[in-house]
């Protein structure tokens, strides 16, 4: 995935490369609505052939992602080599897996909950439409970006 050339003018990226970005993240964002506003929640996901899986517990996630609305999952990234940024977004539906098959495939994802408690649904996010796009960050903020890590890597 080559970055683009000029700063000042993103590149959209193609359904492939969206996913090949996907599978690089760990951490996403849902966006959902509550009571008509917008909600963001952090979560970790797998994907599973063209879709994103998030295991949850009840509560508002679940059941906002499941009230029939479309949902929103974003991811975006940094890549510090050669100096770009990148992010994706997919709009679709939310279902929970009901079968136990579907269930018990999952569990071969390698989706494990951060969180103590029991996240025991599964939900499957289909994507209506995928998009994305990359752009090289300018010198000065590339410079910043660099110098915020590594004051976080001696704060470590």
């Amino acid at each position: 995935m080559p970055p683009t050339k000029d700063a000042g003018v993103p590149v959209e990226l193609g359904s492939s490369d969206c996913w090949d970005y996907i599978r690089q993240a760990s951490v996403g964002r849902l966006a959902v609505v509550v009571d008509g506003r917008p909600e963001i929640f952090p979560i970790n996901f797998a994907v599973d052939h063209g879709t994103i899986i998030f295991r949850t517990a009840k509560g508002t996630k679940l059941s906002a992602a499941l009230d029939d609305s479309p949902v929103a999952f974003e991811v975006d990234g940094y890549d510090d080599r050669l100096g770009y940024a990148w992010s994706v977004v997919l709009k679709g539906d939310a279902a929970q897996l009901e079968s136990i098959e579907d269930v018990l495939d999952s569990q071969d994802l390698e989706l494990f909950p951060w969180q103590s408690g029991e996240k025991n649904h599964f939900i499957r996010i289909v994507p209506a439409e995928t998009t994305g796009r990359r752009f090289l960050i300018t010198n000065e903020a590339r410079r910043h970006v660099l110098a915020a890590r590594r004051r976080q890597l001696l704060a470590e």
